[in-house]
């Protein structure tokens, strides 16, 4: 048995807790949304056609902002297939995942299905074959209240009230040859600061995203931030991030540490976008909006033969099941997020439903909760206030990819009702913690659950749903120390009130 000690000050605070933080994803691609939010044939099927089931999920996951239709999607698509009547709707090619797309589901009923589970929408415009003008319409039929040629379209279709759209993607991904449309950082760069200007003029109280890299592995990362920004800073307020990590050939000491990776890949994007923004001699800071992350088994699936000639409708495409050890590191890198709140300032978990994703559904059947579903909704349900930044003493752990890593990490959270301890022992042993939470000035422990298993790859299937989920975490506070017993690579969260 091994000890780590933490110390938590009120005044180590990070930044206020912006709830776009714990966003979410929702791409037409593979069951995500067809077979998976919605389903008119289901016996749970509410009147519009969407899963009741799957929106308690959503709720119960406590998504704040979901960003939509893509993702690689997006890059082919036209939004004005998607809204007006249902059967005038055109059936179209999804070049990016092979498939057909029916466009039954479009911005009027996604739009609507949101205000059901209480979530704000992020909405992506295509920049990789379309431009300027088509996002200006879309701006127009989505925002603007009446009495022009789109918002009266928009109210025709059945929706006189503007949604009120307040953050926009400039595209996907720009950067990938995968990508449809896919070009250079100085042709996405002019592009998107056009796209930037043309769209504040029309409403100037937009928050706009510009494509980042898409991983910290492409070969232009860094540079393509910096050209991109050279551009489209004075018009832009966030700037993308995606990453996804999975484990390689066994080797799940590297995997527990993957948070390190994003660490770097946060401050890396951290520092080029201020070098931009100096040299421009502005106070104008970018935020970061990380609005792709996951456990994603990419490898598997490009070697797989999901992505086919068929052209089906609503495959299944990138149906990860995860095990615990991937809950963990789910875990460590949702509070990596909120350890860089002050400018990872809104994220999105890729994706929602089916694909990539905590809930999965059967077709006429089940809906349940994957492993990594349990560190998502109880660090949303308990974070409010804002993020402190512990100082922790722990040990280390050896990993092939990224050297030492600490055995034990934390982030914490503070606010007037309330404060939570969250916590990862990424070793192969237990870990006796003892938490100085003095300062916070809590009377006792209200909530404290841990994920863990004497498998580390235990998972959540259609036939054994519940084998996974959150067990109660041995913790005590006494004269302001908090005591807690981490069991080997472990999950958990302490609630103090």
């Amino acid at each position: 048995m091994t000890s780590a000690r933490i110390r938590i000050d009120p005044d180590a605070v990070v930044a206020p807790i912006d709830r776009r933080i714990f966003g979410s994803f929702v791409e037409h691609l593979g069951r995500c949304v067809y077979d998976g939010i919605y389903e008119p044939g289901h016996p749970k099927a509410d009147a519009n056609g969407f899963r009741t089931d799957v929106t308690a999920l959503v709720k119960e996951l406590g998504s704040t902002t979901i960003r939509y239709p893509g993702g690689n999607f997006v890059s082919g698509y036209r939004w004005e297939d998607g809204v007006g009547p249902r059967d005038e709707r055109p059936v179209r090619r999804d070049l990016a995942w092979h498939a057909l797309e029916t466009n039954q589901i479009g911005l009027n009923e996604f739009a609507g299905w949101l205000k059901e589970t209480g979530s704000e929408l992020m909405l992506a415009v295509n920049l990789g074959t379309r431009g300027i003008l088509e996002a200006l319409d879309l701006l127009e039929y989505a925002n603007h209240p009446s009495g022009t040629a789109l918002s009266d379209l928009r109210a025709e279709h059945g929706y006189p009230e503007p949604w009120d759209i307040r953050m926009w993607c400039l595209g996907n991904e720009m950067d990938g040859p995968w990508q449809t449309g896919y070009m250079t950082a100085d042709d996405y760069g002019k592009l998107a600061a056009r796209t930037a200007q043309a769209m504040k003029a029309a409403q100037k109280d937009l928050e706009l995203v510009v494509c980042g890299s898409s991983s910290s592995s492409m070969p232009t990362f860094g540079d393509w931030e910096r050209t991109v920004l050279e551009h489209a800073y004075d018009h832009v307020d966030y700037v993308s991030c995606h990453a996804y990590y999975q484990e390689h050939d066994g080797d799940l000491d590297s995997f527990l540490a993957s948070s390190l990776d994003m660490t770097y890949f946060i401050e890396t994007v951290v520092t080029t976008a201020d070098a931009v923004g100096h040299r421009r001699k502005t106070d104008k800071k970018i935020m970061l909006s990380f609005d792709e992350w996951n456990i994603w088994y990419l490898k598997e699936h490009q070697e797989s033969d999901e992505v086919n000639e068929t052209w089906p409708i609503a495959p299944r495409q990138l149906e990860d099941v995860y095990s615990v050890a991937d809950a963990v590191v789910f875990g460590s890198l949702l509070m990596t997020l909120l350890a860089h709140h002050d400018r990872v300032r809104s994220a999105s978990l890729a994706q929602l439903v089916n694909v990539i994703a905590p809930i999965m559904t059967e077709p006429g059947g089940d809906a349940w909760r994957q492993t990594t579903f349990f560190p998502f909704s109880v660090t949303s349900r308990l974070a409010q206030g804002a993020v402190l930044r512990p100082r922790v003493e722990t040990h280390t752990v050896s990993s092939r990819k990224f050297g030492e890593a600490p055995a034990v990490e934390a982030v914490a959270t503070h606010g007037d009702e309330g404060s939570a301890v969250f916590l990862v022992n990424r070793s192969r042993e237990a870990v006796d913690v003892t938490i100085d939470v003095s300062g916070l000035g809590r009377g006792g422990v209200t909530e404290a659950v841990t994920l863990w298993d004497d498998d580390v790859y235990a998972k959540n299937t259609i036939d054994d749903q519940e084998r996974v989920g959150l067990k109660p975490l041995a913790a005590s506070l006494a004269d302001g120390v908090l005591t807690v017993r981490l069991e080997p690579v472990s999950w958990s969260a302490v609630a103090l009130g």
